[in-house]
């Protein structure tokens, strides 16, 4: 017998377990079956209904399409040398609700900004609704490296081009400034905006949600750079040019002045100073007025600088014969109750004469033999009063009087530069008639493939006869004998025309001007000079404008390599 049967007790056995009912277990299936479908359902329905749209919001969060700046076109003078040139900037922005609120990151941000942390954590409050602010823009990379690399949340970067002007002050009237989103604001830069901005591109980037760049994925579109401008500007003569302006307006005290110079054979613009002028590379402290470019914007009445082309009209068209001689005594005369004046009584002048003494009387005298407004005609043929035609922003027409009416001192007044308003390079692009046998040749401020033909406006004769009497003009002993140039013939006229202001002109403000011509051998530079309201005894054109002409086409002919053509008399 076993042990259990002896001791007589009875093993307990556990309770049979109950089994499950069909109808229970069926429901538990069928909710984990339809739990599957609805799953998978749903599954289906992400990845095929709803794709296009989830797709299109996480493309939305985290795919973007940068802009690619396109590099500004280069200006260049006629020899190549680079006049403004865009160079590579990085500017950091940041998104304000992504920078941290610890204050030891805010201040070595700060400090890496060359800001001061009250000023950036005002800004950053003013933006903080905002998910776009500047931290500072167009610096040079290796600055904006070493704010990258404190790596504080929210800082970006973005690739932009910073305009430089390597001549600086020099031609800044002449090529104008970018505004920092590098579009053109002033002059030429803002004259050929579409040419020299080119065309941005795009590309198409993966970022996180902090804006960071993960990947470039693709490129949309390239960067179409702009366009090269090259300019008929020679940067040796102008340089000179601006130099000897600026020396002549410091040592006359005056408010400002010009200087244009032209290619007599062709009428390119090879130097063109204005002053007071202005840095575009550091514009703080920037006085408006330097912002100006007063050879092409800035008209007035030109004096007797006219007066060659007045002649040149009145012997083409008028009763003027080659040996007439004028009587310009006592020195004065009275039309319509206007007196005119010379400097004093020259008595008896030929054509030449009046010119070198610059005689208002002998001009008025031969005007008034004139029946028909052939000065002002010839003075529109010559290009006064129209527009130069340049292309740059502003520049002036000037304005001649309608010939309606007209009383007999209005004609006269005309002949010797007043009632009429021109500009500094009008009066070059006149004067090239002179230079080049009656063709007048249309100013150009790009560098021309080929000459022009020219507008034929005098006959050949007449213009060389003017040039040969200003070539009398500037001899030793003449009021323009400061405007010889040693080695060279010089044909010029000089100019003092008083300033006009509301109501009338001004008492003891006057402009003086030079208008020249070298060398009158083989005319190759037409030059004038402006200087404005000169103080002190010495406001002659002669004695403020005709010393710069000679130093500036001195060394221009001399730069030019231009055969030296003086008599033998001469300096």
């Amino acid at each position: 017998m076993s042990g259990e049967a002896r001791s007589g007790v009875t093993p307990r056995r556990p309770p049979p377990t109950a089994p499950m009912g069909k109808a229970r277990y069926r429901l538990m299936m069928g909710l984990v079956v339809l739990g599957l479908a609805l799953l998978a359902g749903r599954i289906v329905d992400l990845h095929v209904f709803d794709r296009p749209f989830l797709q299109g919001q996480g493309d939305a969060r985290t795919l973007r399409t940068d802009t690619i700046p396109a590099h500004r076109g280069m200006i260049t003078d006629r020899h190549g040398e680079p006049l403004a040139i865009s160079t590579p900037v990085v500017t950091l922005w940041a998104n304000p609700q992504d920078l941290p609120d610890d204050d030891i990151q805010r201040l070595m941000l700060a400090n890496a900004l060359g800001q001061e942390l009250e000023t950036l954590n005002e800004r950053i409050a003013r933006y903080a609704t905002r998910e776009f602010m500047y931290l500072r823009r167009r610096m040079t990379p290796e600055a904006a490296q070493r704010v990258l690399a404190l790596r504080v949340p929210g800082v970006h970067a973005r690739e932009e081009y910073k305009r430089y002007y390597p001549a600086g002050e020099v031609s800044a009237q002449l090529l104008g400034v970018t505004n920092i989103d590098d579009q053109g604001q002033e002059g030429l830069e803002l004259a050929y905006q579409p040419y020299l901005a080119g065309v941005p591109g795009k590309r198409r980037v993966l970022k996180d949600r902090r804006g960071r760049l993960v990947r470039d994925l693709e490129l949309l579109q390239e960067a179409q750079p702009g366009g090269d401008l090259t300019l008929a500007l020679d940067q040796r003569l102008q340089y000179m040019a601006y130099r000897e302006l600026k020396a002549a307006v410091t040592e006359h005290d005056a408010d400002g002045g010009s200087v244009v110079m032209l290619d007599a054979r062709t009428g390119e613009v090879l130097a063109m100073a204005n002053q007071p002028s202005y840095n575009p590379n550091d514009r703080t402290g920037l006085d408006p007025q330097g912002l100006r470019n007063r050879a092409i914007v800035d008209t007035y009445e030109p004096g007797s600088v006219v007066k060659p082309l007045a002649m040149a009209a009145m012997i083409e068209h008028g009763d003027v014969a080659p040996d007439t001689v004028v009587d310009t005594s006592p020195g004065w005369m009275v039309i319509d109750r206007f007196t005119i004046k010379d400097i004093r009584n020259y008595g008896e002048l030929d054509l030449a004469g009046i010119l070198e003494k610059s005689s208002n009387v002998g001009m008025s005298r031969l005007a008034l033999r004139l029946e028909e407004p052939v000065i002002p005609a010839t003075y529109r043929a010559l290009g006064l009063g129209q527009s130069p035609g340049t292309g740059f922003p502003g520049e002036a027409t000037g304005s001649i009087p309608a010939p309606v009416r007209w009383s007999s001192s209005q004609w006269a007044a005309l002949s010797y530069g007043y009632g009429l308003s021109t500009s500094a390079l009008q009066l070059a692009s006149a004067f090239t008639a002179i230079a080049n046998e009656g063709r007048r040749l249309p100013p150009s401020l790009l560098k021309l493939a080929e000459p022009p033909a020219g507008e034929p406006v005098i006959d050949p004769d007449v213009a060389r006869r003017v040039l040969g009497m200003m070539d009398q003009v500037v001899e030793p002993g003449t009021g323009a004998r400061r405007a010889l140039v040693p080695g060279y013939r010089v044909a010029g006229k000089t100019g003092t025309v008083r300033k006009t202001a509301a109501g009338g002109y001004q008492e003891q403000a006057y402009r003086g001007l030079f208008v020249g011509i070298a060398p009158v051998s083989d005319p190759r530079i037409v030059t004038v000079v402006m200087i404005d309201h000169p103080r002190g005894d010495s406001y002659y054109g002669g004695a403020v404008a005709a010393p710069v002409f000679s130093r500036v086409v001195g060394n221009a002919l001399r730069l030019l390599d231009v055969p030296p053509d003086a008599r033998a008399q001469d300096p």
